[in-house]
């Protein structure tokens, strides 16, 4: 690939301010996290040196980008120079495409939202069921459909370029594109009629399940083939995670205990222990199920973007209680967590 002037100087940038020995003593912290040796009673890891850059950072508007390979470079990229300044999080990009990738390859309709928002892309669901149906009669479809056509392209151009940049090649993760989970994709691609369905056709439901995290096997596994785990720990969001995968489960919080384990938790712990362990990500509620997601054998941490709609000492309860660990917990509650009464180190990381 060709590269503008802009994007050469901001791959050169990076490579010159990655320090090998600031980046593996900023691994080593968050080894002694998943270890449980960290001193800290909050986990909030801090490279022991920054930098600036020595040229201007573009904004990027994630519209154009999602139609143009460099430009999603650049953003990418951008973030990762900001962290060498900030010092916070783990150096990673991904192919950043929004929440409808696995819906995409299903003939979901892309809907890309006004520029005045600056937001990534969504699909649109079918809620109807017949089309439900019809997709589960056609099996997994192609993973070079949709999003995932760009997801790969893209991914081989950052092959492609990073090869010439050693530091950038060891010390930037490329993490897994948002796959979602099987939930998550059955209501995206199904709507609310999904919920109905539940009671009224449990078999297709579970049927739809079984396709969506077939589908989901598909396109991650050629993921890996591209972009194999490392022998570590692995990156999403900034974090460095025990295990390989992120699923997100934001559409359990509309089950009750007895739903979310019959139509997500069987699926999760497959992929769970497939891909040898992972983390859950949950918006909105969960305190009602967490005794249930925190019991997988191959689950290693949960993350949850909206802890004050929770009952957080059921989730430290049942969190802790199997040695799971609580990442990118935001500020507010990692501080009220401090002042509880004997409260237990290294299992709680701040975002």
């Amino acid at each position: 690939m060709n590269l503008s002037v802009y994007t050469s100087a901001l791959l050169s940038d990076i490579e010159r301010r990655i320090v090998p020995e600031v980046e593996d003593d900023y691994i080593d912290q968050w080894n002694r996290f998943w270890r449980g040796s960290s001193d800290d009673i909050i986990f909030s890891p801090m490279r022991k040196n920054v930098s600036e850059s020595r040229i201007e950072i573009k904004n990027i508007h994630i519209n154009d980008a999602l139609n143009d390979y460099e430009l999603m470079l650049d953003m990418q990229l951008a973030n990762v120079s900001n962290e060498l300044k900030r010092g916070k999080n783990a150096l990673s990009i991904r192919a950043n495409y929004g929440t409808g990738i696995i819906t995409s390859l299903f003939g979901a309709k892309i809907f890309e939202m006004p520029r005045s928002q600056n937001t990534l892309p969504i699909t649109r669901s079918f809620n109807d069921s017949d089309t439900i149906r019809e997709i589960v009669g056609r099996g997994v479809p192609s993973i070079h459909k949709g999003f995932g056509k760009k997801v790969f392209e893209f991914g081989e151009i950052c092959l492609e370029v990073f090869k010439n940049y050693p530091k950038i090649s060891k010390y930037v993760y490329m993490y897994h594109p948002d796959t979602q989970g099987p939930l998550d994709i059955a209501e995206l691609l199904w709507g609310s009629e999904m919920f109905y369905e539940m009671y009224d056709d449990p078999d297709l439901v579970h049927t739809a399940m079984r396709l969506f995290t077939d589908t989901y096997v598909s396109f991650l596994d050629k993921w890996f083939e591209m972009y194999p785990n490392r022998a570590g720990l692995n990156a999403h969001w900034g974090i460095l995670m025990r295990g390989n995968i992120c699923l997100r489960d934001d559409s359990a919080m509309n089950l009750s205990p007895d739903l979310y384990e019959e139509y997500v938790l069987r699926y999760d712990k497959y992929l769970l222990e497939r891909y040898n362990g992972g983390i859950v990500h949950f918006c909105g509620r969960g305190d009602h199920y967490i005794h249930l997601l925190t019991a997988s054998p191959h689950l290693t941490g949960i993350n949850l973007s909206q802890p004050h709609l929770n009952d957080m000492e059921k989730i430290y309860a049942s969190a802790f209680g199997n040695g799971k660990k609580i990442l990118g917990l935001e500020a507010g509650a990692c501080h009220d967590y401090e002042g509880t009464v004997d409260p237990i180190r290294s299992m709680i990381h701040k975002s």
